[in-house]
């Protein structure tokens, strides 16, 4: 169902991850976020880096927010996306020396992503993973009573979270992975029934598993739309499903990024309301696959990402409008929201320059909102009355 996309054209939004501030020194360290929130420290610097993140976007001009997924740490390479999750789910334990991560793009020692492997320990599932203390819906509550806008909040998908564990339980990981997409299920039924507009379930791995030697099969993509579809079931709310190429310290698996054609399919039958692809790394590129599909038959909008998370350099208004317009000739304008290929990551870029892309990114919106007819964005750091000079 559509909450915050509804009746919008062109809606904007970024996709999670901002770069923590210099003094947002404490982290959670495995704690709880509500037990974490009584020591003073970590309550003062989450809910003023929240509030910052918060006050960018709006003078951004952004229509939907995010909270800058502030609950994960500063941990090298992005750890926490997949730790904070896995750390709060019950039936995991130990560390072990590798992960499964090093199965995707052939890292060898001396590639950056290998050192980010060499730094992260993956734990063992031991018994039947059960719910544990995740709190998403105090998270979500914790930024969206900061702003009349609506907030977005962003998780890994179930399917992913096998990458950074060892299965010494389950008979398959296919058990294993329904096991815990029924407790990501518990959580954004939660968060639906207390008011999320928006929930964005991150990197099903269909696009990913594609590029394996050998590549997934045909089953196994419909294992993981299966899988995708456990976490949404009964969850009235927008979902938004994120797929990119890989953020890792801010990288891409793929200079050149591979085609979602084989992937599409299936990712069609998720039971999502926005679909996210990557298309600032490649022009678009990837917009002419929705060509010949019948939008009559789904209900869903595209996302496309118009900026670029694995490059410092900003990009201009105009190349996010061409962006747009590439996009514009395959996908209507009613089921396109525009937002970025990726999270800023909390160690690879700096605040700064995630700001500006995110300035770009509505400045381009607003020149082909001019284009079709429909009422631009404010974006305050663009009005000349406020410059210095």
């Amino acid at each position: 169902m559509f909450v915050a996309t509804k009746d919008k054209i062109l809606p904007t939004s970024m996709i999670g991850s901002f770069p923590k501030p210099t003094w947002f020194t404490e982290n959670l360290n495995g704690r709880p976020f509500k037990v974490a929130m009584s020591d003073s420290k970590y309550r003062e610097q989450y809910l003023d880096t929240v509030r910052c993140y918060i006050g960018e976007q709006e003078q951004a001009g952004l229509d939907i927010f995010v909270d800058g997924d502030s609950r994960n740490d500063l941990e090298v390479g992005g750890r926490s996306w997949f730790f904070y999750t896995i750390e709060r789910l019950n039936g995991i334990s130990g560390f072990s020396n590798s992960s499964h991560f090093l199965d995707y793009g052939g890292m060898k020692p001396g590639h950056i992503l290998y050192e980010v492997q060499e730094s992260w320990h993956p734990p063992s599932v031991t018994e039947d993973i059960t719910h544990g203390e995740l709190h998403f819906v105090d998270l979500w509550k914790t930024a969206q009573k900061m702003s009349p806008k609506p907030v977005k909040f962003g998780n890994i998908c179930a399917t992913c979270l096998p990458m950074m564990l060892w299965n010494d339980h389950y008979k398959t990981d296919q058990a294993m992975v329904m096991d815990i997409a029924a407790v990501m299920n518990e959580e954004y039924i939660a968060l639906a029934d207390a008011g999320c507009p928006v929930i964005q379930i991150e990197e099903p791995v269909h696009h990913f598993n594609c590029q394996m030697e050998p590549p997934c099969t045909d089953k196994d993509l419909e294992f993981y739309t299966n899988a995708f579809n456990r976490q949404t079931k009964d969850v009235k709310t927008e979902i938004w499903a994120h797929t990119c190429w890989g953020n890792p310290n801010q990288q891409s698996f793929y200079w050149e990024r591979p085609s979602y054609e084989r992937a599409l399919p299936y990712f069609m039958e998720m039971n999502c309301d926005v679909l996210d692809i990557e298309c600032a790394s490649n022009q678009a590129r990837d917009a002419k696959l929705f060509k010949n599909i019948d939008w009559n038959n789904y209900d869903k909008k595209i996302g496309i990402g118009v900026v670029d998370h694995t490059r410092t350099t900003v990009e201009t208004p105009e190349m996010v409008a061409d962006t747009i317009r590439r996009a514009l000739e395959y996908i209507p304008e009613d089921r396109l929201v525009i937002t970025a290929d990726c999270g800023f990551g909390r160690e690879g870029l700096s605040r700064r320059i995630a700001f500006y892309k995110c300035v770009s990114l509505v400045m381009g919106t607003n020149i082909v909102r001019k284009e079709l007819g429909v009422e631009e964005a404010y974006v305050a750091t663009a009005d000349e009355q406020f410059a210095f000079i």
